[in-house]
């Protein structure tokens, strides 16, 4: 689904198989072929639970809650991100992919704990759940979105 999604949105990248016919000892999922941008909620710091407003349709959140964020491979898990998996087993995991290709992302695509709980590498990991993000921007300046074409 994750190869797919992305030759659908025109996104190079070479695959996991490809690395390691290369040779590449621990690799992601997929390597993209040039750093990518992607928009990302901005991680919280952890505070008490509060009740979060109802939501109104068509509300937009405020941009200011949002950052851009430079990704050069993605690594999806078929599994709960929970805080226990996540640093003890996938953040040690990944983090050798950071060393060796540069920041990344991790898709869990069963959802994960609070971000406030989870780590990044320093922010050289962006995690998401669910789903790959709905927009990308390219080193061309072109947006790229799920329905593969070129957005604005």
């Amino acid at each position: 689904l994750l190869e797919y999604t992305l030759k659908n949105m025109g996104i190079p990248f070479e695959t996991e198989e490809q690395l390691r016919k290369r040779g590449t000892a621990k690799t992601p999922d997929v390597l993209l072929s040039c750093p990518i941008g992607l928009k990302v909620r901005k991680k919280k710091p952890p505070h008490p639970i509060q009740q979060s407003p109802s939501r109104i349709p068509g509300n937009f959140e405020k941009e200011d809650e949002y950052e851009w964020k430079i990704i050069c491979w993605i690594d999806s898990k078929a599994l709960f991100g929970d805080v226990d998996t996540h640093t003890n087993s996938v953040l040690p995991q990944v983090e050798t992919y950071v060393h060796r290709f540069g920041p990344g992302l991790v898709l869990y695509w069963f959802g994960h704990a609070p971000l406030s709980r989870l780590g990044d590498s320093h922010g050289d990991v962006v995690v998401v759940g669910g789903d790959l993000p709905d927009l990308f921007l390219m080193p061309t300046g072109e947006y790229r979105g799920q329905s593969g074409r070129q957005l604005f």
